[in-house]
């Protein structure tokens, strides 16, 4: 497999032990569940690749390129890797000011994740895992967070204009010194503190007019300020 072409190949629950990958091409790979124990996989590209539940245990990462990897709390690393400053996403990755822009992040483990001053517009959060997550000055301006998990996640002076909050959980969040809402949809939000929402329908009504052009529905809406 030594420098191999695997591009978005499906590896998924395959026992790749001891394999040589070196330099190999895995762009996109469905690693899922795979075994890839005391692999070779010095200078291999592995951009976007799914490594949820995948055991990397031994396995040689030298040079490895792991932007935007996929792990979860399931995935095994070598002892004393630091995979959290590989630029793979996942949970407690630091991935402070990285451009994640239309990014596909549904169902994202990325919980303790440092994502400040993150670029998340227009991403896909849907049903993500953001409880405890620092997203202060992040850019999440029509970013997609139907359903997110965001307990505790700190989004001190982030950009959320735009943004799908419907269904998500709010609970604890920290909504502190936001720029604008102008469009934000907080339809069926839950944890919404009494204080947090009283500020956010407390924004200059020109914000709480604004229309999210994927939901159809305007901020004051989603707030309950005013009938759909």
């Amino acid at each position: 497999f030594t420098g191999a072409n695997l591009i978005q190949a499906d590896l998924s629950h395959s026992n790749l032990t001891g394999a040589n990958l070196t330099g190999a091409d895995l762009r996109a790979a469905n690693l899922t569940g795979a075994n890839l124990t005391q692999a070779l996989l010095a200078d291999s590209l592995l951009f976007r690749a799914n490594l949820q539940g995948c055991c990397l245990s031994q396995a040689q990462l030298e040079g490895t390129k792991l932007q935007l990897a996929r792990y979860d709390g399931q995935t095994l690393w070598p002892e004393g890797y630091n995979y959290r400053n590989s630029g793979a996403v996942g949970p407690k990755a630091n991935l402070n000011g990285v451009y994640l822009n239309t990014a596909n992040l549904r169902n994202a483990d990325l919980q303790g994740a440092n994502l400040r001053g993150a670029y998340l517009s227009g991403a896909d959060l849907s049903g993500a895992n953001l409880e405890d997550a620092a997203l202060s000055g992040a850019n999440l301006q029509g970013a997609f967070l139907t359903g997110a998990y965001l307990r505790k996640a700190r989004l001190v002076g982030a950009e959320i204009q735009g943004v799908d909050f419907r269904g998500a959980d709010l609970t604890d969040a920290n909504l502190e010194q936001i720029e604008s809402i102008a469009g934000a949809d907080f339809t069926l939000v839950q944890g919404l503190s009494e204080e947090t929402k009283a500020m956010l329908c407390s924004r200059p009504a020109e914000e709480l007019g604004t229309w999210n052009q994927f939901t159809r529905h305007n901020t004051a809406e989603s707030l309950g300020l005013v009938e759909g």
